[in-house]
């Protein structure tokens, strides 16, 4: 390979959320990768450093140019700088976008199991969280429509996730297509949150959301090229008049501000690391592969939910009969390995944990290892008290 993803870089005592934040031998939960950033990345950086004022930073057209042509390079989808905001990040994008387009007391749909901080976002806002739970059968998630109609004709607003988290599903274009319809039938205003969009298997691509007057898609390199310290996204648009409103939302939510080195990082992502993130879903792949193995060899009693996007697994823990939340602590408590609990992301989420993946082989290996440790050590314990 042209790119280290091998090196194993010590991120201790450098603020990181993943690594400084709790103790836990093992980090394998919040989804930033511990891979080295793209060289072109760095060497953007620290050109941009060596000159040595960081003032108030304007956001330049070159950045705008930089989405543009990465979606119409690598997806074949057209955008406009007309219809495009800076932001500071997608979930501070959903935050305002709820604030301006909604009204307190508001149900908004999202899909569970899905990212937690949807929850938060539409709670927070004091909006009301209402569930179109995903079907979960023989392995795979698909979309209850019947549902879905139903709840989107109470409703004000839906968040997609597409690839979706945690369960690394793409949306097809028919289920995309018949979203979107129900979206119209209901005149429901459509967030599809696409962070996840690069990050899929090798030879796969995600289907963007089609750019409809109620569709407001949030995107960012921030998962893709693991720069999320930088935070910075945009908000996506064909509607001016939503448009318009979020603007001035995000203008007074104070969101819409750029990063001294956002830019610079964001162009030298996009214009010059193509063929980094494409060695990237190779080996994301390839640790895919790895944990399918080991758990169908070491450790069956555990099973991967199939995705085709993500660096983040789904595991259906259901075997072991244990609620994902003490699972999860007795797995943090007992071996240092800190999964996140599928509860955490939906009542329907209970059966599962979610495993980060985007590290070197060395920490992957380690991981998987305290797993299968950790579910031993449980099932003695559990057999004691019987």
């Amino acid at each position: 390979m042209r790119y280290d993803f091998e090196s194993v870089i010590d991120r201790k005592d450098t603020n990181s959320l993943k690594w400084d934040l709790f103790d836990d031998d093992v980090p394998m939960w919040v989804a930033d990768m511990d891979f080295k950033v793209a060289p072109t990345i760095q060497e953007a950086i620290l050109k941009r450093a060596n000159h040595p004022i960081y003032g108030y930073t304007i956001v330049p057209d070159e950045l705008f140019e930089a989405y543009i042509n990465w979606w119409g390079r690598r997806y074949d989808f057209k955008m406009s700088r007309e219809d495009m905001l800076y932001s500071t990040g997608v979930m501070p994008s959903i935050s305002s976008i709820i604030r301006c387009l909604t009204d307190v007391g508001d149900e908004i749909v999202i899909q569970s199991p899905v990212y937690h901080v949807f929850y938060y976002v539409i709670e927070d806002n004091n909006r009301k969280v209402l569930e179109n739970p995903l079907i979960y059968k023989n392995g795979e998630y698909n979309i209850d429509f019947n549902d879905l109609d139903k709840k989107l004709s109470k409703s004000r607003m839906m968040i997609l996730c597409n690839p979706q988290n945690p369960v690394g599903k793409i949306w097809s274009k028919e289920d995309l297509s018949h979203i979107g319809e129900l979206c119209r039938k209901h005149d429901v205003i459509l967030i599809s949150d696409e962070i996840h969009c690069d990050l899929t298997d090798p030879e796969t691509k995600y289907n963007p959301f089609i750019a409809d007057d109620n569709v407001i898609r949030c995107l960012s390199p921030s998962k893709s090229f693991n720069i999320a310290g930088f935070q910075s996204s945009i908000v996506h648009s064909t509607n001016k008049e939503l448009l318009d409103k979020i603007k001035t939302q995000m203008h007074i939510d104070n969101s819409d501000s750029c990063n001294v080195f956002a830019t610079t990082a964001v162009v030298a992502a996009y214009n010059d690391s193509e063929k980094w993130l494409d060695e990237l879903v190779e080996v994301i792949y390839e640790n895919k592969k790895i944990v399918k193995n080991y758990l169908e060899e070491e450790l069956p009693v555990i099973k991967l939910v199939d995705c085709d996007a993500t660096y983040l697994l789904w595991l259906d823990c259901s075997a072991l009969k244990v609620p994902s939340k003490v699972l999860s602590e007795f797995l943090r408590t007992n071996q240092g390995l800190f999964l996140s609990a599928g509860i955490d992301f939906g009542k329907n989420g209970d059966n599962f944990l979610r495993m980060n993946i985007a590290c070197p082989q060395k920490i992957l290996n380690e991981g998987l290892a305290r797993l299968k440790a950790g579910v031993i050590a449980l099932n003695t314990i559990n057999k004691g008290l019987h």
